[in-house]
């Protein structure tokens, strides 16, 4: 799960897998799989780093991987 904060500063854990899609208006908007929307205030690069760190801490989608030496 992610913390994030809605526009009335309540918190708000998200699970990354349900993001479809985030849009950046003047608020940072997130779609999910199921339909629902989110309007946060975290901006996109936070949010991004954010389900990165998750994914890694599973090994879900390898992010890091090292780079072979050529």
């Amino acid at each position: 799960m992610i913390k994030l904060t809605t526009l009335n500063e309540d918190i708000l854990y998200l699970n990354p897998f349900v993001i479809e899609s985030i849009e950046v208006t003047p608020d940072t908007v997130i779609f999910l799989t199921n339909g629902k929307t989110i309007i946060v205030s975290d901006p996109i690069e936070y949010i991004i780093d954010e389900c990165i760190k998750f994914y890694n801490k599973f090994n879900v989608f390898p992010f890091n991987i090292p780079k072979k030496s050529e």
